[in-house]
C-alpha cells in the first residue's frame, strides 16, 4: 500500500541561539517534530514551535513585483545564517537546504534551492551563485576568492556586513527624506485639487455676478482652466516618463548623460557624492580582505558604485594600478575622490592596512551621509512648510478677492 505524501505546512518558532538570545522565524515542514529537529541541527534550541494556518483570510497573496521582490537585506540575512552554519559544521549542501526550506522570501528560497540543486551536480558554490542576477557580482567574487582560500564561512560574515552596512545607509536616507517627499505630495494633491474643483466653482459663480475678476482671481482661474485641460495629457507624460527612464536608466547612454548631473545638483550633489565614495570603500575593503585580486576587485566595486563617474574614475585606476602605480595616485586624478579619502588610502598602502583604512573612510562617509540628511531635513520642512504656506495663502486670497466686490454687485 502506498503511503501518502505528508503535506507540506507552515510552521512560526521562537528559538534560543547559542548566545542565549531569542529569535524568531517561520520554516515549512511535513511536521512539529521535523522543525525540531531542523531547529536542531542548526544548534538552536527550540522554545515554541506553532502551525501556521495558511487557508481562508490567512493565506498568502502573491502580488507580482512585491512579494516577490528580493532585497539585499534578504541576501544580508541569507549570508549570515549560511555563514553560522557553515561555521557550526554543517556542510555547504545540507545548510542551503535548510535555508531553502526555512527563507521566508519565496523567491529567494526557490533560487536558494537551484543553488542547492547546481551545486550537488557539481557546480562549484560561486558558479551557482552568478547564474542569478539576484546575487550581486561582488558577492559571487567574494565567495569565490573564499572557496579558494578556504575560508568561506569568514567570506559570508564579510558579505553579510558589508550588505548590512548599505542597508542601514540607505535605510537612513530613505527615513530622513520622507517627511519631506511626503509633504511635497501633499502640498501637489491639495493644489491639484483646489485648481480642478474648487476655483471652477467659484469662477462659475463670478461670472453669473458680472463684473471684473481682480488681477489675482484671473492668474487662478487661468490656471484652472489650464490644468483641466492638460490634466490627461500631464498624466500621460509623467507616466510614459517613468517608464523610459525605468527601461534606459541602466544604460551606458543614458548614463552618460544624466549620472554626472546628480553630482552637480546643489545641496543634493554632495549627498550623492558621499553615498557614492561611501560604497565604493567599503566594497573595496570587503573585497580585499577577501582575497580578491586588486584588479578585478576594482573592476567590481567601480560598478556596484552606483555611479558612472565613480565606475569611470576605477577603471582609469585599474589601468594606471595594471602598469605598475600605486593606488591612491590614479585616484587624486579624479575630483569625485576628495583628497582626505586619497591620503587615508595612500597612507594605508604605505603601512600594509589599506583594507582597514577603507573601511573607516566608509564609516566616516556613513556618518557625513547621516548628518548631511539631517541637516537636510531641518533645512527643507520649515522652507516647504513656508512655500506650502504661501502657494496655499495666495490661491485663498485670489479667491476671496472677488467677494468684497459681490455686494456691490448685488445692489
Amino acid at each position: 500500500m502506498a503511503t501518502a505524501t505528508a503535506q507540506v505546512k507552515k510552521y512560526n518558532y521562537e528559538v534560543r541561539d547559542s548566545q542565549g538570545k531569542i529569535q524568531k522565524g517561520s520554516i515549512e515542514a511535513p511536521s512539529e517534530a521535523a522543525v525540531a529537529g531542523r531547529l536542531k541541527e542548526m544548534g538552536l534550541a527550540a522554545v515554541s514551535i506553532n502551525e501556521v494556518n495558511t487557508g481562508g483570510l490567512n493565506a498568502e497573496i502573491n502580488i507580482p513585483g512585491i512579494t516577490d521582490r528580493i532585497s539585499l537585506k534578504d541576501i544580508a540575512i541569507l549570508s549570515r545564517q549560511l555563514a553560522t552554519m557553515i561555521s557550526a559544521g554543517l556542510s555547504l549542501l545540507r545548510a542551503l537546504s535548510i535555508l531553502a526550506e526555512q527563507t521566508e522570501n519565496k523567491a529567494l528560497a526557490k533560487i536558494v534551492h537551484e543553488v542547492r540543486t547546481d551545486v550537488e551536480a557539481g557546480s562549484s558554490f560561486s558558479q551557482a551563485l552568478g547564474k542569478h542576477d539576484t546575487f550581486p557580482p561582488l558577492m559571487v567574487n567574494m565567495v569565490r576568492a573564499g572557496e579558494v582560500g578556504g575560508f568561506l564561512d569568514q567570506v559570508l560574515l564579510s558579505i553579510a556586513e558589508n550588505f548590512e552596512s548599505e542597508v542601514a545607509l540607505r535605510g537612513k536616507v530613505k527615513s530622513a527624506m520622507t517627511y519631506p517627499i511626503v509633504v511635497f505630495v501633499i502640498a501637489i494633491l491639495a493644489v491639484t485639487g483646489m485648481l480642478l474643483f474648487i476655483v471652477p466653482v467659484f469662477a462659475t459663480m463670478f461670472s453669473d455676478l458680472g463684473g471684473e475678476l481682480p488681477f489675482l482671481t484671473q492668474i487662478l482661474v487661468y490656471m484652472s482652466d489650464a490644468l483641466r485641460i492638460g490634466i490627461i495629457p500631464l498624466v500621460v507624460a509623467i507616466a510614459v516618463g517613468a517608464w523610459l527612464y525605468k527601461k534606459n536608466r541602466y544604460k551606458e547612454g543614458f548614463r552618460e548623460r544624466v549620472e554626472p548631473f546628480y553630482l552637480k545638483v546643489p545641496v543634493f550633489g554632495g549627498l550623492t557624492q558621499k553615498i557614492a565614495v561611501a560604497r565604493f570603500t567599503r566594497n573595496l575593503a570587503s573585497m580585499l580582505r577577501s582575497g580578491v585580486p586588486i584588479l578585478q576587485a576594482l573592476d567590481i566595486v567601480g560598478e556596484a558604485s552606483g555611479n558612472i563617474v565613480i565606475e569611470r574614475a576605477a577603471k582609469a585606476v585599474r589601468e594606471s594600478v595594471r602598469t605598475g602605480n600605486s593606488l591612491a595616485k590614479p585616484l587624486s586624478e579624479h575630483p569625485v575622490f576628495p583628497p582626505m579619502v586619497v591620503q587615508m588610502m595612500a597612507v594605508g598602502e604605505d603601512t600594509g592596512a589599506l583594507d582597514d583604512m577603507l573601511d573607516k573612510i566608509a564609516d566616516f562617509y556613513d556618518q557625513e551621509v547621516e548628518a548631511t540628511t539631517e541637516a537636510l531635513t531641518s533645512l527643507i520642512e520649515p522652507i516647504m512648510i513656508a512655500v506650502l504656506g504661501g502657494i496655499v495663502g495666495f490661491m485663498v486670497i485670489g479667491l476671496y478677492m472677488p467677494i468684497f466686490g459681490v455686494f456691490d454687485l448685488i445692489e
